[in-house]
């Protein structure tokens, strides 16, 4: 059966660009690690806006320009935008906190190939990775989803803690806490 693992917008303005944390800064060789050494399928997201995202919903709470189209800090982190093309990875750009593509085609996957299991690991722990999370498990309940805690950051130490107890209350597996 096959493995799965998301990488969850591993992207400049999350690591050490507009929205950068120290946590994202020291998670990045443990990414790259989990991404040459994973047996299974990579695919990754990327959180895409356009110049008028300060007016959208999302801008408007959090109105702070991030990973606009085109921009260095839209782009992946170096050494895994150079993994994803050396390697042909799928990159499923989003609009929002989850992607829909990203789950449409998962369910595809399960019902013509099934599914061993999933794993994600990426930025930030409290919006995205817990987003794709909990909404994977909504649509693949009988898919074990694991979230690797080493491999994640959140907006804040205490909100990447909160979010894997949210993940792990429902039924999310949280290793390397």
């Amino acid at each position: 059966m096959n493995k799965y693992l998301i990488v969850v917008d591993m992207q400049n303005d999350f690591i050490d660009g507009s929205l950068g944390t120290p946590e994202a800064q020291a998670i990045v060789d443990n990414v790259i690690h989990k991404v040459k050494h994973f047996d299974g399928t990579v695919v990754f997201t990327q959180d895409t806006h356009s110049p008028t995202y300060l007016k959208t919903q999302e801008g408007k709470h959090l109105p702070v320009e991030h990973c606009i189209k085109g921009t260095t800090g839209w782009e992946l982190s170096p050494a895994l935008a150079t993994w994803q093309q050396d390697n042909g990875a799928t990159v499923f750009e989003k609009v929002t906190f989850g992607s829909k593509a990203l789950i449409t085609s998962l369910v595809h996957i399960y019902e013509t190939e099934g599914i061993e299991s999933i794993e994600l690991i990426g930025l930030c722990t409290d919006i995205c990775v817990v987003s794709n999370a909990l909404a994977i498990k909504a649509f693949l309940p009988e898919v074990p989803i694991v979230v690797d805690a080493s491999c994640c950051a959140g907006v804040t130490p205490e909100k990447h803690l909160v979010a894997l107890e949210t993940m792990a209350s429902c039924q999310v597996q949280v290793i390397n806490q």
